[in-house]
């Protein structure tokens, strides 16, 4: 059984984590949509909201579980026998971040290949912090989330 993980924050997903999403499940019997938790980061949602957000952005693709870490990757990675991590490129700058870590994963565990996968070119300039950003300012958002994202946005933004 071929699986993998794809950790991130996701806070929000975008358009463009659910582009690289489809396509990796599209390849694989097992995709984990890790959100991973740093203790150090203010979130804008919270784990369980991100969690139900990726959810509802993912119907019709059944392969994919969505889950939560706090810690190491490698951690979670042993725990669940996955030894593919992917990641998405959309720059040069985001390879030399991922090249870093993708590294020092693989000296914490020897058995963890990271696989890349280039960003649709519509969405290489796309991130959480801009969609954030572009809502908390009263910006349109709906070109970059899913739309269950976007009605939580305005659903967080009311109140």
């Amino acid at each position: 059984m071929m699986k993998a993980m794809y950790p991130g924050s996701f806070d929000p997903i975008t358009l463009g984590h659910l582009d690289i999403i489809k396509r990796a499940a599209s390849m694989l019997d097992q995709l984990y949509v890790v959100v991973m938790i740093n203790p150090l980061k203010k979130y804008f949602f919270s784990i369980e909201e991100r969690k139900k957000l990726i959810r509802e952005s993912l119907e019709g693709i059944n392969n994919v579980i969505v889950d939560d870490h706090e810690g190491l990757l490698v951690d979670y990675a042993k725990k669940n026998k996955i030894n593919v991590v992917v990641r998405g490129l959309r720059a040069v700058t985001d390879f030399e971040y991922e090249l870093q870590m993708a590294n020092a994963n693989r000296k914490l565990y020897d058995k963890l290949e990271t696989v890349f996968f280039m960003t649709d070119e519509k969405y290489s300039f796309l991130s959480s912090s801009l969609v954030k950003e572009v809502a908390m300012l009263g910006g349109d958002i709906s070109y970059w989330v899913p739309k269950p994202v976007l009605n939580a946005f305005k659903e967080k933004l009311r109140r």
